[in-house]
């Protein structure tokens, strides 16, 4: 498992730590059941504290995507279909409305961008 930290981001460390784990259970790089690193041994290789790495392993925990085994480790939970399409909508939402917030940057109305919406779906699906 390859997970970044970058220490001058906004995000807090764990956060950026449950984004990267959540990104690759959701792309299939992380299988359900696989172990994860052991908290000491991921804040041993990111240099952080063990404290910052079990609030992100807890927060994966409390969302669903790992499950914790007391003296065995974290593991990737068993895979839930409908968790992962609701983590999709989300990320795809967030896009959605980043480009709505530009388009109205540039001074488009709401019809326009229901056009321009429209116009890319059509041009997806010809």
């Amino acid at each position: 498992m390859h997970i970044i930290v970058n220490n001058s981001s906004m995000v807090p460390i764990y956060e950026q730590i449950v984004e990267q784990i959540k990104a690759a259970i959701i792309k299939g790089e992380l299988a359900p059941d696989m172990v994860l690193p052991s908290v000491r041994a991921l804040s041993r290789e990111l240099k952080i504290s063990a404290l910052t790495v079990k609030k992100a392993y807890d927060n994966l925990e409390e969302e669903g995507f790992t499950i914790t085994v007391h003296g065995k480790g974290t593991y990737v939970a068993p895979s839930n279909k409908e968790l992962i399409r609701e983590e999709n909508l989300k990320e795809v939402e967030k896009d959605l409305e980043t480009a709505i917030s530009r388009g109205k940057r540039y001074g488009l109305e709401d019809g326009e961008i229901r056009n321009l919406f429209d116009m890319i779906m059509e041009d997806y699906y010809a």
